[in-house]
């Protein structure tokens, strides 16, 4: 008997991924290290997780990586770096502000200088994480500085050589000089590549294509998608504030998300497959049939345009 792999992985070639050929003893090890890097994640999170996720920042990523026609994940690794610095940096800099002998008004002016100041920085933050994923992945089409410094032209924004480059330093170092950070994209390969081995009758090849459209629907609508999960797992239409705040582990939780996605391919392109994917995504993640399955639904009913409320 072939062996199984269950219960809990780094990163995937997405242009050239092929499946079915990573050993045994790899897997094991890729699904493990996913799992603890997960754990880790929702162990530590900050009260500000997410806040750098919201749906237009993330629309801008995914419009900027296809017009320079950059791989789709870079975009969804673009987004984390952002999410990432983004925290340090304001956590970092609202520390500067004077405890003590301090009036309320003079606080309150000092962040507004913080936050005037970001705000004129933001777009040049947003591209330059977008730059800083594209050149983690050394293989793919590169963007050299004259290239971008046009493009961000092209948008309005008047920036120099220079500028840029300092933009990125500031970027990298914010970042501890780590880019090799976990992405939801690679949470969905590595879980599709051990579907395709405990299940050899599974078309992960065609289910990672429609994958892909529906990470990037989930990831562009997540606020609305876990607004419904929400009320549906506490059974309220109106969550409190400490409710709200624990759910978050929930929309942070990248081997969740990585399950919910196949689990809404497999819906659209072959439902008579659907129970025995979600037991077997749940017995490879350790999250409950009910789990994966509630996340599904009320996204598939977010791609239909079926109200949360009607559920």
């Amino acid at each position: 008997m072939a062996k199984r792999l269950t219960c809990f992985p780094c990163h995937r070639d997405v242009g050239s991924l092929k499946f079915h050929e990573t050993s045994f003893d790899l897997l094991k090890d890729l699904l493990i290290y996913l799992n603890k890097i997960n754990k880790d994640n929702l162990d530590g999170l900050s009260k500000y997780s997410g806040s750098f996720k919201q749906k237009r920042l993330v629309e801008y990523i995914i419009l900027i990586t296809q017009e320079l026609r950059l791989d789709p994940t870079v975009g969804y690794h673009a987004v984390e770096l952002l999410q990432r610095f983004m925290v340090k940096h304001l956590t970092d800099m609202l520390a500067t502000i004077p405890s003590q002998g301090a009036h309320a008004d003079e606080a309150t002016s000092y962040e507004d200088v913080i936050f005037d100041n970001l705000k004129d920085k933001f777009p040049l933050i947003l591209f330059s994480c977008v730059q800083l994923a594209n050149k983690l992945f050394l293989h793919r089409h590169m963007i050299d500085t004259s290239t971008a410094v046009q493009f961000l032209h092209s948008l309005g924004l008047s920036v120099s050589k220079q500028t840029l480059l300092e933009s990125e330093l500031m970027v990298f170092k914010g970042l501890e000089y780590r880019l090799n950070v976990l992405n939801p994209l690679m949470y969905v390969e590595v879980i599709l590549e051990v579907l395709g081995h405990n299940e050899p009758s599974i078309p992960v090849e065609r289910l990672y294509r429609i994958c892909h459209h529906a990470l990037q629907f989930i990831t562009l609508d997540q606020t609305a998608i876990y607004e419904s999960l929400l009320r549906i797992t506490i059974q309220c239409v109106s969550p409190t504030r400490e409710q709200r705040e624990k759910f978050v582990t929930v929309t942070e939780d990248r081997m969740l998300l990585g399950a919910g996605v196949i689990a809404v391919a497999t819906y659209i392109l072959c439902f008579k497959k659907w129970q025995q994917v979600v037991c077997e995504l749940s017995h490879i993640t350790g999250i409950s049939r009910r789990s994966i399955n509630d996340f599904a639904h009320v996204t598939l009913m977010h791609i239909v345009g079926t109200s949360s409320s009607a559920m």
